[in-house]
């Protein structure tokens, strides 16, 4: 099953991601391909909306911020969006005080998570504003910083306002806040759809290879049991799991019981929610430098483990 490509559009207020969003849509239609868009705005009314055509399915999440109060109306969002539309990509363009991985959170419901490829995380950096920075409140210097450190691509916006010693110097501040990513230097946030996309541009595994030493992908994992676990066997799995792994969500059953459980894990606790439903058994793991391979091979073995026991 081809599964629908999403970029996450982040950056902070006033830097460049509606202007990117219809750079890429207009190449999207040149290249003939099926697109929609998921736009989160902060206050009740959305302006940048109209900068979408009424051919591209658009949905609106207004009055709240997708990584913090509104998760669930994103999860409603993309699923009706899988549903009624066959789709080659999305694009989920974030509020300027929003955490890209939280927003790659939010969208990875175990529902449907496996029909989606998270292409990248494109954080749009204003040249000028960076520059700038320290005259911004501490927690504000945060909120860029990590836009900037979770990005697997990075655009430096605006940068015809700069000198190049200027530019020289926001290229190194920001490439010591993320070493990993890709940089390119922009004006009117004007990329091409395949700067932000590695896997369309691979060639052959020896690329792959190379690709992931030099990149910090955040990545995801996506894994379906096909039968209830040992509860304790699982849990052992938590105890001794890499650091790497700090976020997994999904539906679980468990050999000591009929029930279906939500179970989320974060920050070290995990957590077990009661489902009335029979949900289909699928976990969702986010984390850095996820081995797929390994991540198969382990998830078989609780499997098999619990099987036994």
């Amino acid at each position: 099953m081809k599964k629908v490509e999403v970029y996450i559009l982040a950056g902070f207020l006033g830097s460049g991601k509606t202007t990117l969003l219809k750079n890429l849509l207009t190449e999207e239609k040149q290249l003939g391909r099926r697109v929609a868009v998921v736009m989160n705005e902060l206050g009740q009314t959305s302006i940048d909306s109209n900068e979408v055509s009424e051919d591209i399915p658009l949905k609106e999440l207004l009055n709240g911020c997708v990584c913090c109060t509104i998760q669930g109306q994103l999860e409603v969002h993309m699923h009706g969006l899988l549903n009624d539309h066959e789709l080659d990509s999305i694009y989920i363009e974030t509020t300027g005080v929003a955490h890209p991985i939280e927003v790659l959170d939010a969208c990875l419901s175990p529902l449907f998570a496996d029909k989606l490829d998270v292409q990248s995380i494109v954080t749009i950096v204003d040249a000028n504003r960076w520059k700038d920075r320290h005259g911004m409140s501490i927690r504000l210097q945060k909120l860029l910083q990590e836009q900037v450190r979770h990005a697997d691509v990075l655009l430096i916006n605006k940068v015809d306002q700069l000198t190049e010693a200027e530019q020289g110097s926001i290229i190194f501040d920001i490439q010591s806040v993320n070493p990993k990513a890709k940089c390119l230097l922009t004006r009117y946030s004007a990329v091409r759809l395949e700067d932000l996309s590695f896997k369309r541009t691979r060639i052959n595994e020896t690329r792959e290879k190379a690709h992931v030493q030099h990149d910090l992908r955040v990545k995801t994992f996506v894994h379906q049991f096909q039968h209830p676990l040992n509860i304790d066997i699982f849990e052992n799995w938590l105890r001794a799991m890499p650091d790497t792994i700090y976020r997994i969500k999904g539906y679980l059953r468990f050999t000591h019981s009929d029930n279906t459980f939500l179970f989320q894990y974060s920050y070290g606790m995990p957590l077990y929610m009661k489902e009335m439903l029979k949900y289909p058994l699928t976990l969702v793991f986010i984390g850095e430098d996820l081995n797929p391979s390994w991540m198969e091979a382990e998830m078989k073995l609780i499997s098999e483990q619990s099987a036994f026991e």
